[in-house]
C-alpha cells in the first residue's frame, strides 16, 4: 500500500512539472510577443510624438521669421489636384473634398481628386483637370500659418502708405460726401420749403401784379409761369385764384416786353386746355390780341400774340366764329402782306390750313355720338373758306411759294391743293402761280432723284414733287 503510495505520488509530482514547464513555456512566448508588439507601437508612438514636437519647433521658428523678417507680396501657394496622387509640398493649402494619404514614418501627404469625379464637366479631360482656378480652394483649408502671413502682409501695406495721400482720400471724401446729420438738416428745411405748383404760381401772379415789382421782376415771374401752366390742371388753377384775367389785361401793358411775354404766358395756358379757352375769349382776351396784331408793334410782340391767337381758335369753334366776325381773318391777311413780317406768314397760312382741315375732319367723321353731332353743329357756323375766298386769299397764298425754306413751300402747297377746289378760277388765270409751279418741279425733280440714288424711293422731296404735280393736273 506504501509503494503504490510513493508510486502515485511521484507520477503526480511528474505531471504537474510538465504543466508547469508548459506554463512557463507560454508565458515566455506571450511576453517575447507582447514586448515585440510594444516596441512597435512605441516606435510608432516615438515617430509621432517626434513629428509634433517638429511641427511646434517649426511653427514657433515660423513666427519668429514673420515678426523678424520683411514678407514679400506673393500669393499663397495653392495644391491644384488631379485625378492622380501627387505629393502636397508643405506650406500648400488643399481643397476640402479631396483624397488624402498621410505617411507617419516620413510624414509625406499625397492628395487627388475623388474618384466620382471623373466624368464630370472638365474633370474627364486630363489637360483640363490638371489645374483647378482659384474657386476651387476651400478658404477652410488654409493653414493658421499661412492666414497670419498673409494678414502680416496686410497690416504691412497698410503701414506703409503714404499719410498725405492717406489724408488727401479723407479730405476727398469729405468733399464728396456730407455727413448724415447734415443731410438730415437739409431734408428738415427742404420739408418746410416744400411749395405746390398752385402756391408758386400764386406767388408768381402776386409778383406780376404788384405795383412794387420792377419791370425786370415782372418778367421775370411771368417766364417762371410759363413753364408751369403748360399742364393743364395748372392753368386751371390759374383761374381758380384770377390770375387768367390779370393776365388778360396785361395785354393793355404799354411796355412791349409786357404784351410780348403775357401773350406767352396765355398762349401756354390755353394750348389744348378748352376750359381756360372759354375763360379766355369771356375776359376778352380775343380782342386785344387782335389789336397787337392790327396795331404798331415789334415783331417778337406779335409773333408771341399769334402764338395765343393760335391756342385759342384750335378745336374752339365758338372762337372761331366770334374771330371772323370781329375781322380777324381781314388782320391776318394785313400781315400777309406787309413787309418785314415774313416770318409770320408761314404760322399763318399754318393756322388757316389747320382750321380748314379741322373742320373737315368733323364734318367727315362717322361717329354719331350726340358730342360729335353737337361739334358738327358748332362747326357749321364758322363760314372760314367762304370768307377765305372773298377776302382774296386766293391770290395771296400762292405769291408764299416764292419762300425758300423746303417746309415752308410744304405748308403752302398743302393750302393751295385744299383750297383748290374754291379758288380754281383764280389759280387758272394766275400766270405767276403756273411759273412758280414749273420751276418747283424741275428744282424737286433733281432733289427727288439724288434721293432715289440714296436708296431713299419715297423721300420728302417725291412728296414735295408728287403735291406740285397734282396741283399742275388739276388747274389743266
Amino acid at each position: 500500500m506504501a509503494a503504490w503510495t510513493q508510486v502515485a505520488m511521484s507520477h503526480s509530482i511528474c505531471f504537474w512539472s510538465i504543466v508547469m514547464k508548459l506554463n512557463l513555456m507560454i508565458l515566455l512566448l506571450f511576453i517575447t510577443s507582447f514586448s515585440s508588439c510594444l516596441n512597435d507601437r512605441v516606435s510608432e508612438f516615438a515617430l509621432t510624438k517626434t513629428e509634433d514636437s517638429d511641427l511646434k519647433e517649426e511653427n514657433r521658428k515660423e513666427l519668429v521669421e514673420e515678426e523678424e523678417e520683411e514678407l514679400d507680396s506673393e500669393d499663397l501657394d495653392v495644391f491644384y489636384p488631379t485625378n492622380q496622387w501627387q505629393r502636397v509640398q508643405p506650406g500648400q493649402a488643399v481643397p476640402a473634398g479631396l483624397h488624402v494619404q498621410l505617411n507617419l514614418q516620413t510624414g509625406e501627404k499625397l492628395a487627388k481628386l475623388p474618384e466620382d469625379s471623373h466624368g464630370k464637366g472638365d474633370m474627364k479631360d486630363p489637360s483640363k483637370s490638371k489645374r483647378l482656378g482659384p474657386i476651387d480652394v476651400d478658404p477652410g483649408s488654409f493653414t493658421t500659418q499661412e492666414l497670419k502671413k498673409a494678414l502680416a502682409k496686410m497690416k504691412k501695406s497698410t503701414k506703409t502708405e503714404d499719410p498725405s495721400k492717406e489724408k488727401a482720400h479723407q479730405d476727398d471724401v469729405r468733399r464728396r460726401f456730407r455727413a448724415i446729420e447734415t443731410l438730415k438738416e437739409e431734408f428738415r428745411e427742404l420739408r418746410l420749403q416744400m411749395e405746390t405748383d398752385a402756391e408758386i404760381m400764386f406767388k408768381l401772379i402776386n409778383k406780376f401784379n404788384s405795383s412794387a415789382s420792377t419791370l425786370e421782376e415782372k418778367i421775370r415771374a411771368l417766364y417762371d409761369l410759363e413753364y408751369y401752366v403748360h399742364q393743364v390742371d395748372n392753368a386751371k388753377d390759374l383761374l381758380f385764384f384770377g390770375g387768367l384775367q390779370l393776365l388778360i389785361n396785361g395785354l393793355n401793358s404799354t411796355e412791349p416786353l409786357m404784351k410780348e411775354y403775357v401773350s406767352f404766358v396765355l398762349g401756354a395756358a390755353m394750348s389744348s386746355n378748352p376750359r381756360v379757352q372759354v375763360a379766355a375769349i369771356e375776359g376778352g382776351a380775343l380782342q386785344k390780341l387782335l389789336v397787337i396784331l392790327a396795331t404798331d408793334q415789334s415783331l417778337a410782340v406779335k409773333k408771341k400774340a399769334l402764338f395765343a391767337l393760335s391756342s385759342m381758335l384750335r378745336h374752339f369753334p365758338y372762337a372761331q366764329q366770334q374771330f371772323l366776325k370781329l375781322g380777324g381773318l381781314q388782320v391776318l391777311r394785313d400781315l400777309c402782306t406787309e413787309k418785314g413780317t415774313e416770318n409770320l406768314h408761314v404760322r399763318i397760312v399754318t393756322l388757316l390750313y389747320d382750321l380748314i382741315v379741322e373742320k373737315m375732319l368733323h364734318k367727315e367723321s362717322h361717329d354719331d355720338s350726340d358730342q360729335v353731332r353737337e361739334r358738327v353743329q358748332q362747326y357749321s357756323h364758322v363760314a372760314l373758306v367762304p370768307a377765305i375766298v372773298e377776302q382774296g386769299w386766293c391770290a395771296i397764298i400762292p405769291n408764299l411759294l416764292r419762300m425758300p425754306g423746303h417746309d415752308s413751300r410744304e405748308k403752302v402747297l398743302k393750302m393751295v391743293h385744299v383750297l383748290l377746289d374754291y379758288c380754281r378760277e383764280s389759280y387758272a388765270q394766275d400766270h405767276s402761280l403756273n411759273h412758280m409751279l414749273g420751276l418747283l418741279r424741275q428744282e424737286y425733280e433733281e432733289l427727288a432723284a439724288e434721293e432715289q440714288k440714296e436708296g431713299d424711293g419715297d423721300g420728302y422731296f417725291k412728296e414735295l414733287l408728287s403735291s406740285i404735280n397734282s396741283i399742275a393736273q388739276e388747274l389743266k
